[in-house]
């Protein structure tokens, strides 16, 4: 199952100057915490962004480049199709693959998606990357994490998980948590 990860201020900014724009540990950590021992689809310019593998996750770099070269430990995939492939390839259990940036693999993945996994950062942002509105007519969500603003995250967040409906369950998506 195809799934998205992002996390999106109120005006739909995810990134500044190749980063992004605010630091949220434990909104971080609900990252983290979901993609872990899964696999994990990027852009070039997302890899970039960090240049190593994110540890304890099947890396992908989609690429259109053929003499690509990134961090060992990454793997390169030159269409979308063919990193999905792969990813479902090494891990037959079923569980989802994320896409996790940036811009134009989210647009185009977002197709093909079961699962979104969306966190609103509730300010509006100043940025130069922004990602736009997805249309979830059609799918069922629910809040799987909220948080608020406190002495380490300088916005409240919330975590809503979408999944495209079939029938009346949320399939993919997980049970809410409860942060104080």
């Amino acid at each position: 199952m195809l799934a998205l990860i992002y996390a999106r201020s109120e005006n739909h900014c995810i990134g500044k100057d190749g980063r992004i724009p605010w630091r949220l540990p434990d909104e971080f950590a609900h990252f983290k915490r979901t993609t872990m021992g899964r696999p994990i689809i990027m852009g070039r310019k997302t890899y970039e962004d960090h240049q190593s593998a994110l540890p304890g996750r099947l890396n992908i770099v989609v690429t259109r480049d053929r003499g690509y070269q990134p961090a060992e430990g990454v793997e390169v995939a030159h269409t979308l199709e063919s990193a999905i492939a792969r990813a479902e390839q090494q891990h037959r259990d079923g569980g989802p693959v994320f896409v996790i940036g940036g811009v134009g693999l989210f647009q185009r993945a977002f197709e093909q998606a079961g699962t979104v996994y969306e966190t609103v950062v509730h300010a509006s942002i100043d940025g130069d990357t922004y990602l736009p509105p997805f249309d979830f007519s059609g799918w069922t969500s629910n809040v799987i994490e909220s948080h608020p603003a406190d002495d380490r995250h300088a916005f409240a967040w919330t975590a809503t998980c979408f999944a495209r409906e079939l029938g009346s369950a949320t399939p993919g998506c997980p049970e809410p948590s409860h942060t104080d």
